[in-house]
């Protein structure tokens, strides 16, 4: 039995921890802030209740994993997973609107063809057709192994099959989002709606590899679910799954560096001066963290994929409202900006500041979340830059505005709002700038992949959103998995089959 401390009590650390335990080892977790679930927090004021975080949840057999091998309740006994249908109602910027069912081609392809014409349904389908092929090839390497050692390879690979196209008397084919949109979609609201998926995370499709048309894919393959009580429930459920295997939870614990000893990570130091020896160490901290609690220590080589900080954060707006949901809303709805060029350059960099960006409104029918049957809770999303400092009032206005295009009335019938800026975030992840990471890409030169869970330090992994295989909950998810699967079985470790 080994003593191992964890670093966070972020979700990847919560299912590394869980697995561990249940392997046999004594597992600790420090956690800096006062609970736990990272970025799965929880807003509570007049009888409404809010996510701050993730509200949907895609992917829900990663998690459902992580139960079947920790114990004897499934997931479905800690959790109620709703199946969220429609799986997303989308309004364009020229006001057509699609209404898309969830975890269905045909019906998704019906869908579009009604909305934006016939042969657009079929653009579609063809599309995600092509994008299952890339997932095939690049789901094992980027979700269910430990990162190869010759991780260039990934980076050069482009996965997705694009279509050849004539352009400029050459015959060229899609190397990003924008450029499968452009030349295989054809159609301005398909292209945005295959690029809001990049834009939720934080990616800018006009240099996104092609092969994040996996993303869209996992939700067409896999669907969309809701967890009743708001996704904090799930935070909820995996810290009651450690407990019940005897994690150890130290909260208000801050950990100020990594001990060393004959070269391998050998225990924790802590804020108040106490230092429990652990053999091994699992951090789950965002980039730039582990260099300051490693200082003097290499654990990342010159042949490794560093660590990128993100450029993108989230702003959240919480809406109280008066009167009831109305029957048959959808629980989603993306507002499309009206200017798609100007939001991504204010988004990643260029000249169009202040643009009105996509919104994305979530409008759950869960009687937990409100005070009573005559009021109603919905939840407002955007991507910003990291570290944005624009007034957050301005901001919030900005998504209310956006938001009216799908909740007619929606200003008349607010009761009160709050804002969660990037420095929320910040302080909930310890990410600088409140950035978000975005799940491992192949393609692009590896530069959407992520740091491996192994270090150079022995006895020193990494999980979470910053490291293998990337951000968002399932990835989160899977590093938690890889982590414990090397600890347990050692280097040779491949992954599960």
């Amino acid at each position: 039995m080994a003593r191992i401390a964890v670093i966070g009590a972020g979700m990847g650390a919560l299912a590394a921890a869980a697995r561990l335990a249940v392997a046999g080892h004594r597992v600790t977790v420090y956690e800096r802030t006062g609970t736990y679930g990272g970025a799965l927090r929880r807003f509570e004021r007049d009888g409404f209740s809010f996510d701050t975080g993730p509200g949907l949840l895609p992917l829900p057999a990663v998690w459902r994993d992580l139960f079947v091998k920790t114990g004897k309740e499934p997931l479905e006994r800690c959790v109620e997973l709703v199946q969220v249908d429609p799986s997303s109602r989308h309004v364009f910027a020229d006001g057509t609107e699609a209404v898309l069912p969830n975890a269905s081609r045909a019906g998704v392809v019906g869908a579009l063809d009604e909305a934006l014409g016939p042969g657009a349904g079929q653009r579609w389908g063809d599309f995600l057709v092509r994008a299952r092929e890339a997932w095939d090839r690049t789901r094992r390497p980027l979700l269910e192994e430990p990162l190869w050692p010759d991780w260039r390879v990934l980076g050069e690979r482009e996965p997705y099959p694009a279509v050849p196209h004539k352009r400029l008397l050459r015959t060229r084919r899609a190397g990003t989002l924008a450029e499968i949109g452009a030349w295989e979609l054809r159609d301005a609201r398909l292209a945005a709606l295959l690029e809001s998926h990049a834009l939720a995370h934080g990616l800018d499709p006009r240099t996104a590899p092609a092969s994040a048309a996996v993303l869209p894919y996992m939700e067409h393959a896999f669907g969309t679910w809701y967890v009743r009580g708001g996704l904090r429930e799930l935070a909820r459920a995996v810290y009651e799954r450690c407990l019940a295997r005897r994690v150890e939870f130290r909260f208000d614990a801050e950990v100020t560096a990594v001990r060393e000893k004959d070269g391998r990570a050998a225990g924790v130091e802590l804020a108040d001066g106490t230092v429990p020896e652990a053999d091994f160490v699992v951090a789950g901290v965002a980039p730039g963290v582990l260099d300051r609690l490693t200082a003097g220590t290499a654990v990342r080589g010159a042949d490794d994929v560093p660590a990128r900080p993100g450029t993108a954060s989230r702003l959240t707006v919480l809406l109280a409202l008066r009167g009831a949901r109305p029957e048959g809303v959808a629980h989603r709805t993306v507002v499309h900006a009206p200017d798609r060029e100007a939001e991504l350059d204010a988004l990643f960099g260029g000249t169009g500041r202040g643009a009105r960006p996509t919104v994305t409104v979530l409008r759950p029918e869960d009687p937990a979340l409100i005070p009573d049957a005559d009021h109603e809770a919905a939840v407002l999303t955007a991507t910003v830059p990291a570290a944005d400092t624009t007034g957050s009032q301005a901001r919030a206005d900005q998504l209310i505005a956006a938001a009216e295009r799908a909740v007619p009335g929606l200003r008349d019938r607010l009761l009160w709002h709050e804002v969660r800026t990037p420095a929320d975030v910040a302080e909930a992840t310890g990410a600088a700038g409140g950035a978000v990471p975005a799940p491992a890409l192949a393609a692009a030169g590896g530069r959407l992949l992520h740091p491996a869970n192994g270090t150079r330090a022995g006895g020193l992994f990494t999980v979470g959103g910053w490291s293998h295989p990337g951000g968002g909950l399932p990835h989160s998810g899977m590093s938690g998995a890889l982590v414990a699967g090397l600890i347990v079985e050692g280097p040779e470790f491949r992954g599960s089959q």
